[in-house]
């Protein structure tokens, strides 16, 4: 197992940068997607993604239980999973907010990524990551925000460290800031 992570910020082109690795890399490719259609917006994101992506990708739709759907990665030499940022937000907004910021929902949450985590260890491909970076802006004023900043940076810390590679994107340039093969 290889895993590349590109970070940046929300629109800072690290998406379509992931996706150019990616197609550098290999034809036979599987798409994670975590995004949720909620409204207007986000079904323009989506949309705006799947536009981009070639036809001949696989696509997971993978909102919550990203450990789940592993086992799909193995009838492909890449996998893009795109994003964890996203992937966290679905699953906070899935608690009641009087436990916002709540210890053991955070472990829990950071539990599940490391389940993924684990599971992905004996694929034998390449999984590319992208995530967003939350230490790059103030503190959020919600305690919504607070608890997404923290528990990603966490998240973003721990994938970082599995990571063989990784970069950063910041307006549209790509950084590499980690390359254990060198």
């Amino acid at each position: 197992m290889s895993i590349v992570l590109v970070t940046g910020g929300v629109r800072s082109g690290k998406s379509a940068f992931a996706e150019r690795l990616v197609k550098e890399k290999s034809r036979a490719v599987l798409y994670v997607a975590t995004g949720v259609c909620t409204d207007k917006e986000m079904e323009q994101r989506i949309t705006q993604h799947r536009e981009r992506r070639p036809a001949s990708w696989g696509l997971s739709e993978t909102p919550y239980d990203a450990a789940a759907e592993v086992q799909t990665y193995y009838d492909y030499e890449v996998v893009l999973f795109d994003c964890v940022s996203t992937w966290i937000s679905n699953l906070l907004v899935g608690v009641p907010e009087d436990k916002w910021g709540d210890v053991e929902e955070t472990e829990r949450i950071i539990g599940a990524v490391d389940s993924w985590i684990s599971a992905i260890r004996d694929y034998p491909g390449t999984v590319f990551v992208v995530t967003s970076e939350t230490g790059l802006g103030g503190v959020a004023m919600s305690k919504l925000g607070r608890w997404f900043q923290d528990t990603l940076g966490v998240v973003n810390q721990r994938i970082a460290a599995e990571a063989q590679e990784v970069y950063a994107v910041l307006s549209g340039i790509p950084w590499k800031i980690k390359d254990e093969r060198i």
